[in-house]
């Protein structure tokens, strides 16, 4: 993918307009003209994801569950530990995105992998509890968030794992031990974000450290490509679930 392929994405993120009647044709509306070349860009963009999939075990004959998943990149990142799960889902709302997961879980012959187009606040596997469930960059693309992360532990079985890494700032003032960040920041990166319906929390850090035991738990800034100089905060959680 070169420039020209990025210019189009960088249209799709600050000038084309987002429509849509509900949540899910806005994301259908936003993502259905760079679901082809979604992954190279996002590859640049999207920090710490090969990261959180390291630092995850695979549950030999376990459920993952992958919240936002959209193309099926993330599946990448699993190797040759992908065909010891018994099930993958990869779950969204934008239809086009999940076509191409769909082609490349064909090209790989992942049999063991099932497309989901629906809601990650209110999505119940027919299969029943799972062991692992992964938002990558999809927390911050969800409005209702703190339901997504609460469905995700009502669908958790006891002692099961939840993977989160995406975007964020820093409280104002954060609790004791957490990455404090400057006016600028806070202020500046929701802004930007907003324009595209991508909405970096406060709240995330606190609301899952509230929810699961920590396992790990970091927090870094990263570039953002064609913006120079400043760097986008991103936090990577893995916790598990009490009990």
């Amino acid at each position: 993918m070169g420039l020209a392929s990025d210019l189009k994405i960088l249209y799709h993120l600050a000038l084309k307009p987002v429509r849509g009647k509900d949540h899910a044709a806005r994301m259908e509306n936003f993502y259905s003209g760079q679901a082809e070349a979604y992954d190279d860009f996002r590859k640049r963009l999207l920090k710490g994801r090969q990261e959180l999939w390291n630092a995850i075990d695979v549950p030999a004959g376990g459920t993952w569950l992958d919240m936002g998943g959209g193309t099926g990149a993330n599946l990448d990142y699993f190797g040759d530990r992908l065909a010891s799960l018994s099930k993958v889902y990869v779950l969204d709302l934008s239809h086009s995105l999940l076509e191409v997961a769909k082609k490349r879980a064909a090209a790989n012959g992942w049999t063991n992998v099932e497309t989901v187009e629906a809601d990650a606040t209110t999505f119940q596997p027919a299969t029943g509890p799972v062991d692992v469930v992964t938002f990558s960059y999809s927390l911050t693309m969800i409005p209702d968030w703190f339901a997504a992360i609460e469905n995700a532990l009502a669908m958790l079985k006891p002692g099961g794992v939840i993977g989160v890494v995406d975007f964020y700032v820093s409280r104002k003032y954060p609790t004791s031990g957490l990455a404090r960040h400057g006016w600028f920041t806070r202020t500046f990166w929701p802004t930007w974000f907003a324009m595209d319906n991508v909405f970096p929390s406060s709240d995330h850090v606190p609301f899952l450290h509230r929810h699961f035991d920590p396992l790990v738990f970091e927090e870094h800034k990263g570039k953002v490509p064609y913006i120079p100089f400043i760097r986008m905060p991103y936090y990577l959680f893995v916790g598990r679930k009490r009990g």
